[in-house]
């Protein structure tokens, strides 16, 4: 399970209902932030999850709607809270920008009070791994951008303990099912090898969440998607701007949607949402195409699962 926390969902500037883009992503005792948006700092006051180990960054490109909030956001790490360290991942146009900003204006080319470890994305294997999970990033097409990219949350495949199986063949309760669990054959008293795969049922795949950044088109990254328990993508546009949308290099509530129901995601959750236009409309238009999607407003905050609905935690 993934927790989603919506702190911005504006496009390109903020409204006054939708800030500058930014989305937590909370996975167990660890937490993520992609994108840093100018307030961010202040949505994360507001939604509640603090600052706590929040010390990994993922920009999905340079532009500075993305990226500007950092500024402050380090600057309030560096001075009030308890963080020994912060990581920045991004492709190298977006790390070197926000170096810059970090360099010359919030530290003054004075030692940071913590270190800032930046690091490069390599798009493909996983960059990073937790005890259950594991992040990757994926390239996308946004105007002329270089390196830009999404990210993939996803749990670890599993396979879970047969107890009925296990009782049967006379495994005691102990540690002798845990080193089943762990993929561990073990020796019972009999002298009886068993191995895991006699008290493991099929493999369940772990629950995936999408995140898409700015994108100006959906044909290279169905791989990517495919099969996804929620997306989310940006539909900056409608579909009667889909000129426009090209031009600029973002997308339709219609392309998100048909997106979504080409590679059978479960549901779909737009933001980058446009002030020229109704929140109705963008639902409406996006519901045509693919009845489970939702237009995320600042500070909802949904729990993500592989077999059930989403569930709304909160919202401001």
């Amino acid at each position: 399970m993934f927790e989603l926390v919506f702190l911005g969902t504006s496009a390109s500037a903020p409204s006054i209902y939708r800030g500058l883009p930014a989305l937590a992503v909370l996975a167990g005792e660890q937490r993520f932030l992609v994108d840093c948006g100018e307030g961010t700092q202040r949505q994360i006051l507001r939604s509640a999850i603090g600052f706590r180990r929040l010390n990994n960054i993922f920009l999905t490109h340079h532009h500075l709607d993305h990226i500007l909030g950092l500024g402050g956001l380090l600057s309030t790490f560096g001075n009030w809270e308890d963080l020994e360290e912060i990581h920045i991942w991004g492709g190298a146009p977006a790390l070197g920008r926000v170096q810059a900003l970090v360099d010359a204006v919030i530290f003054r080319r004075q030692p940071p009070p913590l270190p800032i470890h930046y690091h490069q994305i390599q798009a493909g294997a996983p960059f990073l791994k937790g005890r259950k999970f594991t992040v990757r990033a994926f390239p996308v097409s946004h105007r002329r951008s270089r390196e830009s990219y999404g990210y993939i949350f996803e749990e670890n495949a599993r396979r879970p303990f047969l107890a009925a199986e296990a009782d049967a063949i006379g495994i005691p309760h102990g540690p002798e099912r845990s080193q089943l669990v762990a993929g561990k054959a073990i020796t019972l008293a009999d002298g009886r090898v068993i191995p895991p795969s006699a008290v493991l049922g099929e493999t369940i795949k772990g629950t995936k969440v999408v995140i898409t950044g700015d994108i100006g088109r959906t044909d290279d990254i169905h791989e990517a998607v495919m099969g996804a328990d929620a997306l989310v993508c940006e539909a900056t546009f409608l579909d009667a701007d889909a000129a426009i949308a090209r031009k600029r290099g973002h997308l339709t509530a219609r392309q998100a949607a048909e997106l979504a129901r080409a590679c059978k995601v479960k549901y779909l959750f737009l933001t980058h949402i446009s002030r020229r236009y109704r929140e109705s409309e963008v639902i409406n238009e996006a519901r045509r195409f693919f009845p489970q999607s939702y237009v995320a407003r600042d500070l909802d905050h949904f729990a993500i699962f592989r077999d059930k609905r989403p569930q709304k935690l909160r919202r401001d």
